[in-house]
C-alpha cells in the first residue's frame, strides 16, 4: 500500500495507526484529568476561585487502633491548629491502658479533644467502620473532616484550607493524603503511586465524576453520613470506608477539591514491600464495589497504557523505517507530557521528582494491580483483607 509515496504493508499501517489511537488517549487523559490539579492551583492564584468566607466549626475524626506512638507524636499537630471553632475526636479502638493515658493527659491541655472508644469484644467485622460510626455519632457538628492516627497535618492551615471548599451545595470536599519522603526504592514507588492516585481521582472529581477519596484527608457532611444510612450498604467488607462513600455519595456537584500545598497530610509509608502490597491488594479489594460507570472509566487508561506499550514495541519489531521513527516520535511526547505533568505537581505537593523511575513505575504499577486483580483476595475475598 502506498501513502503519500511512502510504501507501507497492511501490518505496519495497522500497528502505527493503532499505537496513534493509544497516544491520543493518553493525551486525553493526561491534559484533561491529571493536569487538572495545575490548572485549579493556577486558577487559585488568580482568585478564579469562589471559597466560603465564613468559618464552620469542623468535627475532626480519628480512629486509633493501636498507634499510641503515632498519636504521642502527630496528634499535637491536629490539636494546634490555627482555627476558631474544631473539636477533635479520637475513637479509641481496642487499644490499650497506656493509649487512654495518653488521651487523658492530653484532654487536660486541649479542651477542644474529646474521646470515645470501641467497646471490647465487639464483633463487627470491620471495627474501623464501628470506629467510625461512633465518632461520627459523637461529632457536635455538621462538618466532618477526617485523618488517621499515622497523619500530620502539613501547617496549622490545614483545617482552614479544607474549610474554605465549605460552600453551599458542597458536601465533599477531597483532600490530598501524602507520605513522608524515605530513602529506597520502595519509597520512591510509594511515593509515585500515591501521587499518581491522587491526581487520577482529584482530576476525575474536578471533571465532575467523583469515584474515591482518601480517609487520610477528606471531609463530608453529617446529613451526608446518615443519608448513605452509614456503612450498612459496606458492612460486608472490611475495608471501603473512605472510597465507597465517595462513590457511592459523591457527584459532580456536591463535590469539592483542596490541592493547597498547606492542606497535605503526611503519613507513615510502608517500610517492607510485602507491607505495601497487601495494603495496595486491600485498597483494590472494594474496587469492584464501586459504581460501573467508575470501573468503566478506572479500567480505561491502564489498559490503553498496556495497548500503547505493545502496540510501540510491535511497531518497532514489524515496522519499516518511517513508522519505527514515527513511533518513537509519539513516545517521547508522551512521556515529555509525563514529565511537564506528574514532576510539576509532585514539586506542589512537596513530593521528590520522579525521572529515570517514571517510564518504570508507569509499567510496573498497572502489572501490580492486573496480577493483584487476577491472584489476589479480590472479589468475593475481600471480606477477608484486614484494615491496618
Amino acid at each position: 500500500m502506498v501513502v503519500y509515496g511512502f510504501e507501507f504493508t497492511q501490518t505496519e499501517l495497522i500497528l502505527l495507526s493503532a499505537f496513534a489511537v493509544f497516544f491520543a488517549y493518553q493525551l486525553y487523559f493526561y491534559f484533561h484529568y491529571l493536569r487538572a490539579v495545575l490548572r485549579l492551583k493556577k486558577q487559585t492564584a488568580k482568585n478564579r476561585i469562589n471559597f466560603e468566607v465564613q468559618k464552620f466549626p469542623v468535627s475532626v475524626i480519628i480512629c486509633a487502633k493501636d498507634e499510641l506512638d503515632n498519636l504521642r507524636e502527630y496528634l499535637p499537630y491536629v490539636l494546634n491548629q490555627d482555627y476558631p471553632e474544631y473539636e477533635v475526636i479520637v475513637v479509641n479502638d481496642g487499644s490499650g491502658e497506656e493509649t487512654e493515658m495518653l488521651l487523658n493527659n492530653f484532654r487536660k491541655d486541649y479542651p477542644h479533644l474529646r474521646t470515645t472508644f470501641v467497646p471490647a469484644g465487639a464483633t463487627n467485622l470491620s471495627t474501623k467502620k464501628l470506629a467510625l460510626t461512633l465518632g461520627v455519632k459523637a461529632a457536635k457538628y455538621d462538618w466532618l473532616l477526617f485523618t488517621d492516627a499515622d497523619c500530620m497535618p502539613e501547617d496549622k492551615t490545614w483545617i482552614s484550607r479544607m474549610a474554605r471548599n465549605f460552600n453551599p451545595g458542597t458536601e465533599f470536599v477531597l483532600g490530598y493524603g501524602a507520605y513522608f519522603q524515605k530513602k529506597g526504592f520502595l519509597n520512591r514507588l510509594i511515593s509515585y503511586d500515591t501521587l499518581f492516585s491522587a491526581l487520577q481521582y482529584m482530576g476525575f472529581a474536578l471533571a465532575h465524576k467523583p469515584y474515591m477519596g482518601v480517609g487520610r484527608n477528606m471531609a463530608y457532611r453529617k446529613d451526608v453520613f446518615y443519608r448513605q444510612k452509614g456503612f450498612a450498604s459496606t458492612l460486608h467488607l472490611r475495608s471501603g470506608d473512605d472510597d465507597l462513600m465517595v462513590n457511592h455519595a459523591a457527584n459532580g456537584f456536591n463535590t469539592r477539591v483542596e490541592v493547597a500545598s498547606d492542606s497535605v497530610t503526611w503519613s507513615e509509608p510502608k517500610k517492607r514491600f510485602r507491607d505495601w502490597y497487601y495494603q495496595k491488594e486491600r485498597h483494590l479489594s472494594v474496587s469492584s464495589f464501586y459504581n460501573p460507570s467508575s470501573k468503566f472509566r478506572l479500567t480505561v487508561e491502564p489498559v490503553f497504557r498496556g495497548l500503547f506499550y505493545l502496540t510501540f514495541i510491535l511497531t518497532l519489531i514489524f515496522g519499516n523505517l518511517i513508522t519505527q521513527a514515527a513511533a518513537l516520535l509519539l513516545f517521547i511526547i508522551r512521556l515529555t507530557v509525563q514529565y511537564c505533568v506528574i514532576n510539576p505537581s509532585a514539586k506542589h505537593f512537596g513530593q521528590r521528582r520522579f525521572v529515570l523511575t517514571l517510564p518504570l513505575f508507569d509499567i510496573f504499577l498497572p502489572l501490580i494491580q492486573l496480577f493483584i486483580m487476577t491472584f489476589g483476595r479480590m472479589g468475593s475475598k475481600a471480606k477477608n483483607i484486614h484494615w491496618k
